[in-house]
């Protein structure tokens, strides 16, 4: 009697999970026909609950490959998938654990490490502590920038630190109202962009351009760096007078005047400023031309490369200074602005 119960039961459990599978069959049947009719005419798109029901059925009924024919069965398992990554995105949105590190802080800390690049994490911690910032040392080295080894400084710290040992020489010509053709020898200070030595000669030798050389750098105010082109004037005598000097001499690409940006840039300025709207009569009047142009270029021409100052510091004058007046410099091509008592 108890065998017979118990073979009862199982064929009614069985017809049971029989009706339910087929009640669910038809259940996707039937949403797989909606979705061909509402997409009968353009191409087919299942919406967020169309793919829900396939996630749903994925997970519940193991005979769901046998009516799937809408789409492959790996797309149905790559939506399960993303819903996976859903859910527990959703479940993890309230974070257990160590706060997190605020974004200005993360942010200072790449600065510092991209501004010093010489600086490891423990040396980056003590700076941030001295700065009321308490951080682990775990947490800057996460953080900081991640240079090359070993680091190297950038361009720009090179060339500031070595900025005050660089001078620049060059020449440029100027046409004399009788055509002749002078040269005028310059030596330009990198620091402050001043002209440390100007001089003009119809002939140039390298036997005066090194005398030129000895009166712009008397006695041990020698540069360390001397950048100059290739043009043959600096002969033998010009070369040996520099390593005699201890200056370098640096040496621009030929056909390369962009290597030497300064000289090059106050040769233009000379010529826009000033000597294209002269008629040069001669070596003396070349040279009186020139200093005048000079005195205004170092005491009153602003400069964007010095953060719009002059080459020798140009002071603020306040309005309690009193009224603006209009001093004519350079013949009158350019003007000086001051503000003077009453």
């Amino acid at each position: 009697m108890r065998d017979v119960l118990i073979s009862l039961l199982a064929g009614l459990g069985s017809s049971l999970r029989t009706r339910a599978s087929l009640q669910i069959e038809i259940l996707a049947l039937r949403h797989q026909l909606q979705v061909l009719r509402r997409t009968e005419r353009q191409r087919l798109r299942l919406g967020t609950a169309d793919r829900l029901l396939w996630v749903i059925l994925l997970r519940f009924w193991p005979e769901w490959r046998k009516v799937l024919m809408l789409v492959k069965p790996e797309t149905v398992i790559g939506w399960h998938r993303k819903g996976f990554r859903l859910y527990w995105s959703w479940k993890s949105r309230h974070r257990i654990g160590r706060p997190g590190i605020p974004k200005d802080i993360r942010r200072l800390i790449r600065e510092m490490s991209a501004t010093n690049v010489l600086w490891g994490a423990p040396r980056l911690h003590a700076e941030l502590l001295k700065l009321g910032i308490d951080v682990s040392q775990a947490t800057v080295a996460k953080y900081m920038v991640k240079h090359r080894k070993p680091p190297s400084q950038t361009w720009r710290t090179f060339l500031e630190n070595h900025i005050k040992q660089i001078v620049s020489v060059d020449f440029f010509v100027v046409p004399t109202v009788t055509f002749r053709i002078l040269y005028v020898f310059l030596v330009l200070a990198h620091d402050r962009r001043r002209v440390v030595h100007f001089n003009v000669t119809e002939h140039p030798t390298a036997e005066w351009t090194a005398t030129q050389l000895i009166e712009a750098f008397p006695w041990n105010t020698a540069p360390r760096y001397l950048l100059r082109d290739r043009d043959c004037v600096y002969g033998d005598a010009f070369r040996m007078l520099t390593a005699d000097m201890q200056i370098e001499e640096v040496l621009t690409a030929p056909r390369s005047p962009w290597q030497s940006p300064y000289v090059e840039r106050f040769i233009g300025s000379i010529r826009r400023e000033c000597l294209d709207h002269m008629v040069i009569v001669n070596e003396s009047s070349l040279r009186w031309q020139i200093a005048c142009y000079l005195d205004h270029y170092h005491d009153s021409r602003c400069h964007l490369g010095l953060n719009k100052d002059c080459p020798n510091t140009r002071e603020v004058q306040p309005p309690e200074r009193g009224g603006i007046v209009e001093i004519p410099q350079v013949g009158g091509l350019h003007h000086r602005y001051e503000r003077r008592a009453a």
